[in-house]
């Protein structure tokens, strides 16, 4: 099932695509990094292969239209945060995505709002994946995320690799740190992507279990 979404929030509507596989077994929803879209050709890529390993993806914009032409507002980690607080809420009362557990898969900024948002949601957040992240764009939250955190980074992505393994170090969940060989920021070198998407693929089926009646 592929559906078109509109999900309330602060007083609009943020669009996004949901797909949910025969049998999921689990939600992944996507937070993009600035100056980018639910489109994003990498985020599509990991989506892909995510529904592949039996998981549902929501690729939503966190921002309007208008709200992502003012820069500030697209480095407001705690409004995309309390954003993606309102998707997740709003995919536990969806027929078809319901009774899947909800992870996180961030991207740049992305990420940052995706820990903020798993730090004040307990243990309702099952995974979250960070993808060349800035988690610390989000350092006082993360002593308090309780879902298990995978980050990963591009071996050539030097100042974000520190930043991650500072952030590591504050992250108290089960976690991993995996640097790429070879990646740079996005992650466009041959076969790079698809090192991402297997590990991401594995976080989220080992830690995504269905919610129990």
């Amino acid at each position: 099932m592929e559906k078109l979404v509109h999900i309330p929030v602060d007083g609009v509507r943020l669009e996004g695509m949901l797909s949910v596989p025969e049998k999921a077994t689990g939600l992944v929803l996507f937070a993009h990094g600035s100056g980018s879209s639910r489109k994003s050709p990498r985020n599509n890529f990991v989506a892909g292969e995510l529904r592949k390993a039996g998981l549902a993806t929501l690729l939503m914009d966190l921002l309007t239209l208008e709200e992502d032409k003012d820069y500030d507002t697209r480095f407001d980690i705690g409004l995309l945060a309390r954003r993606l607080d309102a998707a997740a809420k709003w995919a536990g009362v969806e027929q078809a995505t319901g009774k899947l557990r909800p992870g996180y898969f961030g991207a740049s900024t992305g990420a940052a709002a995706a820990l903020m948002s798993a730090a004040s949601s307990g243990e309702a957040i099952g995974a979250v994946v960070s993808r060349g992240g800035r988690p610390d764009l989000a350092m006082e939250s993360l002593p308090l995320v309780k879902s298990p955190t995978l980050l990963i980074v591009g071996g050539e992505d030097g100042p974000v690799i520190e930043f991650n393994r500072t952030a590591y170090e504050l992250i108290t969940a089960q976690k991993e740190l995996v640097i790429v060989s070879g990646a740079t920021h996005l992650f466009e070198e041959p076969g790079t992507l698809e090192i991402v998407a297997n590990l991401a693929s594995a976080w989220f089926t080992k830690h995504l279990k269905p919610i129990e009646e």
